[in-house]
């Protein structure tokens, strides 16, 4: 027998207050924005809470006012409209008023915007460089860049008929393989572009969402004062692969991240030398397939089919089977009006030999050829 109408809210309400009364609902139930741990996210924390807390004495003010009209001239008092047409002392207030509220808002946003960019004196510059669909870091005066990719796990999990569960990813879709790293209480200023389309770099933590727009140069800044791990994503609809390009920033004390520079000082040498010397086809094609994987394999497949209608097949491609300097071409330059992006500002000299040398000679295709990194060195010029 269905339950009446009285019940069935009963049962809701006593569901409701079973569900708020549960700590782990109530952890994840934030109402609010997050302050942030920078003082720009501090500053439009306060800047919001100002002007909340001023639309809450409005509300009052306004819907109590209109509530006490309601119900003491209500028709069942007797009570008469008033015939007026014009209060010239409450239309001066209702004008007056808000232009005093406004100034009061606009006085602390303004000088809000104005620190927000001041980019002047910072102790680090980065250059940040939006790529179909992955992110360049580049620590001007310190010689380092990197790539900062999907991490394989997000990735492996994303792959359509994986079988992997996404919820048992950490983080899945937050996390990348080259995290960008700036030390605590230090000025860092952010240069964005990006070589293809529009993105947009975001990381909740730091208060400031900002385009990188190919072509142009935006500049923000950060002072971060925690030590700790903060998550971001891009922001704008880049194109297919704009839910696979997060960005993960991590603030560490300055001791760490002078160790931590340190390690990048000797990749970026170990990577130098790797582009220098000539490598053995095993080399070529165990660093092909990762290279591969990593930044092909999500369009082209694994198996090398890519999607119909969507991606090329590179087996049996004419280019990947056709001449070795067209293959070198497309791989470096993309393809306009493609979703095939350039590569050449996004992986190195040995990368991009290994992982033409793997396309070369898998699948089937066994042309044979092997690509040294000089062979891309002399590309570029």
């Amino acid at each position: 027998m269905e339950s009446t109408f009285p019940e069935q809210i009963r049962k809701l309400a006593l569901a409701l207050a079973c569900m708020l009364a549960t700590r782990e609902v109530w952890a994840d139930y934030k109402l609010n924005l997050t302050e942030g741990v920078t003082s720009i996210s501090r500053e439009a924390y306060r800047l919001h809470m100002l002007a909340l807390w001023i639309c809450v004495v409005i509300a009052i003010v306004v819907f109590g006012a209109m509530a006490w009209s309601i119900y003491h001239h209500r028709k069942s008092r007797g009570a008469v409209a008033a015939s007026f047409h014009d209060n010239t002392k409450v239309e001066i207030a209702w004008t007056i008023v808000p232009f005093l509220i406004l100034v009061v808002l606009a006085i602390p946003a303004t000088n809000a915007l104005i620190a927000m960019n001041d980019t002047s004196n910072a102790d680090l510059t980065i250059k940040i460089t939006g790529l179909q669909w992955r992110w360049r870091y580049d620590y001007l005066k310190e010689d380092i860049s990197f790539v900062s990719n999907l991490d394989d796990k997000s990735a492996a999990a994303a792959k359509q008929g994986s079988g992997i569960d996404p919820r048992t990813v950490e983080h899945y879709l937050l996390n990348v393989d080259n995290p960008v790293v700036v030390p605590v209480g230090k000025k860092v200023r952010f240069l964005l572009n990006a070589s293809d389309v529009i993105h947009s770099w975001w990381v909740p933590d730091l208060g400031f969402k900002k385009d990188a727009i190919p072509g142009f140069v935006n500049e923000i800044w950060a002072r971060v004062d925690t030590p700790g791990t903060y998550r971001g994503q891009c922001t704008e609809l880049c194109g297919v692969g704009h839910g696979f390009m997060p960005i993960v920033l991590i603030a560490m004390n300055e001791p760490e991240y002078l160790v931590w520079l340190a390690q990048q000082h000797a990749a970026s040498a170990k990577a130098r030398a790797g582009g220098d010397r000539t490598w053995t086809r095993e080399e070529l094609l165990a660093k092909g397939d990762e290279v591969y994987a990593k930044n092909c394999a999500a369009c082209h497949q694994p198996n090398g089919e890519g999607i119909p209608g969507a991606f090329k097949a590179l087996k049996g491609s004419p280019v990947v089977k056709g001449p070795l300097a067209e293959h070198i071409d497309r791989v470096m330059n993309g393809k306009p009006g493609t979703a095939m992006p350039p590569f050449a500002a996004q992986l190195s000299d040995a990368e991009i030999a290994a992982v033409i040398t793997h396309e070369r000679n898998a699948w089937g295709n066994n042309t044979g050829d092997l690509v040294q990194p000089a062979q891309i060195k002399a590309a570029r010029k």
